[in-house]
């Protein structure tokens, strides 16, 4: 009984982000091919401001400063994070921030360019720059067991997807096809997928279709497919998620910290400095590992 409301749930939320996309002033269209992948088409009513506004490079590296870990916080590290003033001063900010926001702003926000907020840098973020991705639980598709993306990237090269809608499931597969094509061959490679829903209604929901959505996920991949719940509400900013209908990608090294992130519609030069990137970082853990078998 549950799988129509579902079914006409998904449908509507995808259908009314075409509709936002494609009002006037939007920089691009978004169409389905034939393939089902994403075409860009400009659009004739785009104003001139818009035209000339261009997005920024990442500005910054994106993650937390603490390394992330499997081991659950403690009553005593809950209390004395709780009493951090600069923990609690940094929170009150970020709240009041999220309470002068109205419902709509992010599907108000795929209005211009689609929702990308920044370009993905060409070259990596530098390891003494790096910031941590921060540990996230998820059951897997496979065991359906919990998992920890701390332990599970920990000596890796991961490309990790952060998915919540349908069209943020289009805009990782613009990100990560080529890469995946080209390593998951790899032993020191994988591709973690986080389908993230905060909304225990929807969470729920998802829980129900676990086995719809192990069909479309190719069996190789459903070990590193994680469904979760988790609060983000303190880490999305850090991690640069500020719209929840887009998706978001990041380059995770073998010590757990984010090199490279993209977001939302990947442009062909993103895609490429992706794929060199995760190249690069192979070859050097490759190195490493290489250099500590022959002492």
């Amino acid at each position: 009984m549950l799988v129509r409301p579902f079914v006409h749930a998904q449908w509507q939320e995808t259908a009314t982000l075409r509709r936002f996309i494609q009002r006037p002033g939007c920089t691009r269209n978004l169409t389905s091919g034939a393939n089902g992948s994403v075409e860009k088409r400009p659009s004739a009513k785009a104003t001139s401001d818009e035209l000339i506004t261009t997005l920024p490079f990442l500005q910054r590296p994106l993650g937390v400063k603490e390394r992330p870990s499997p081991v659950l916080k403690t009553w005593a590290d809950t209390r004395e994070e709780l009493m951090n003033q600069e923990t609690r001063l940094a929170q009150r900010e970020h709240l009041v921030k999220e309470a002068t926001k109205g419902y709509f702003t992010d599907l108000n926000a795929t209005r211009r360019h689609g929702g990308k907020t920044w370009i993905a840098p060409n070259v990596m973020i530098r390891e003494d720059k790096a910031l941590y991705f921060p540990n996230i639980v998820g059951s897997s598709l496979d065991t359906k067991s919990k998992k920890h993306t701390a332990s599970m990237c920990e000596g890796h090269i991961s490309v990790i997807s952060m998915l919540s809608t349908r069209m943020s499931e289009i805009h990782v597969n613009g990100f990560t096809l080529p890469t995946n094509e080209r390593y998951l061959s790899n032993p020191l490679y994988q591709y973690v997928q986080i389908n993230l829903q905060e909304n225990l209604l929807k969470s729920f929901l998802v829980s129900l279709f676990l086995s719809s959505i192990a069909k479309s996920v190719p069996p190789e991949l459903h070990s590193t497919y994680l469904v979760s719940s988790q609060n983000m509400e303190f880490v999305r900013e850090h991690l640069g998620i500020v719209n929840k209908h887009v998706g978001y990608v990041y380059l995770v090294d073998d010590n757990l910290k984010v090199r490279w992130a993209g977001c939302a519609d990947a442009k062909v030069e993103e895609t490429n400095a992706l794929e060199q990137c995760t190249g690069v970082l192979l070859s050097r853990l490759d190195k490493k590992r290489s250099a500590k078998a022959s002492r």
